[in-house]
């Protein structure tokens, strides 16, 4: 009997929340997420923003009616923290590539780093890596590059909302970025480096906060699998709220207007108007997503009645531990 045969079969069952997963090196994220969602069974499970398999940190992950709010996640700001050498370019920006340039490093002070980078904040336009995963036609361009083919990018606006130099060796600084969606900080990296005269890539890369996420507990897949065998009722209280990561205007809804949201009628509320507002029972449990206009609110993504945890506790620590190395391929 093959293993594959004699491996039980899973019992998959509705779970809904998220999971902020403090991804390992050397996982991709969707294997990260798969083993996530054996441990959780769940029957429906994304993330949302990769990393690279040389990144560790945050990868929110969604589970159950999670999904229908994980594209408004992928729209958040991120904080990385990065170690880029210097003296070398290489293929994909980062140490899994091939060294193609090298240049002489020339005299740092922390001072003049500092200075460098701060020429960095703001907004500005960035071409896409080839090793990333954007596509063309179809393909992801990583496919294209390990091919040898080069096709050309358009650049996309991003916004480097804050960098900051941590630390400064002979050939090698460390710093810490808080930056838009859509930001490769693998090309980051290459741009520090060619201001400060030199040629560089990216040795490590830890994401650590996530925008409306930061302040909550990230758990390792070794800790989860140790909830895993107290039961999966502890394994359940490491998931977040639906709507954890939403920093919008929300309003607690009578039993009669809940009732019209989840039939997809608009309701009355007293919120401001929005492009994005949470609704939820008097329970505290997310029951829609909502456009508020002239004091009505109307759903455009309801959640499944009883399936949504309870409004979100207060923070149990800020982001993940650090303790961790560093890496990455795409925000």
């Amino acid at each position: 009997m093959s293993s594959a045969a004699a491996r039980p079969r899973v019992q998959w069952r509705d779970v809904d929340g998220i999971l902020l997963l403090d991804k390992p090196l050397a996982l991709s994220s969707n294997q990260a997420l798969q083993q996530a969602r054996r441990l959780f069974r769940a029957c429906k499970a994304g993330h949302t923003g990769s990393l690279d398999p040389l990144a560790s940190g945050l990868l929110p992950l969604c589970f159950g009616e999670a999904t229908k709010v994980s594209g408004f996640l992928l729209d958040a700001d991120k904080h990385y923290v990065a170690r880029l050498v210097l003296g070398a370019r290489t293929t994909t920006g980062d140490a899994e590539g091939e060294v193609v340039a090298r240049a002489p490093i020339p005299p740092l002070d922390a001072a003049a780093v500092a200075r460098a980078l701060a020429g960095f904040v703001g907004r500005q336009r960035q071409v896409p890596p080839m090793y990333s995963a954007l596509k063309r036609d179809g393909r992801p361009l990583y496919e294209l590059a390990r091919a040898g083919i080069e096709v050309e990018r358009d650049a996309r606006e991003v916004e480097i909302l804050r960098l900051d130099l941590l630390a400064l060796g002979e050939d090698s600084l460390e710093f810490e970025v808080e930056c838009s969606k859509g930001t490769y900080v693998r090309t980051l990296g290459e741009d520090i480096a060619r201001a400060l005269g030199t040629e560089g890539h990216l040795v490590a890369l830890r994401r650590t906060a996530i925008g409306a996420l930061d302040g909550y507990r990230a758990w390792t897949l070794e800790e989860l699998s140790a909830l895993a065998a107290r039961g999966e009722s502890e394994l359940d209280a490491a998931l977040l709220p639906i709507d954890a990561g939403l920093d919008w205007p929300a309003e607690t809804l009578d039993d009669v207007r809940v009732s019209d949201v989840l039939h997809g009628r608009a309701v009355p509320v007293g919120i401001p108007d929005a492009a994005h507002a949470r609704l939820r029972d008097a329970a505290g449990r997310l029951v829609a997503l909502a456009a508020v206009q002239s004091g009505r609110a109307a759903p455009f993504r309801v959640i499944a009645p009883a399936r949504s945890l309870t409004i979100e506790p207060e923070p149990q620590r800020k982001g993940a531990s650090s303790s961790a190395p560093e890496g990455e391929r795409s925000s």
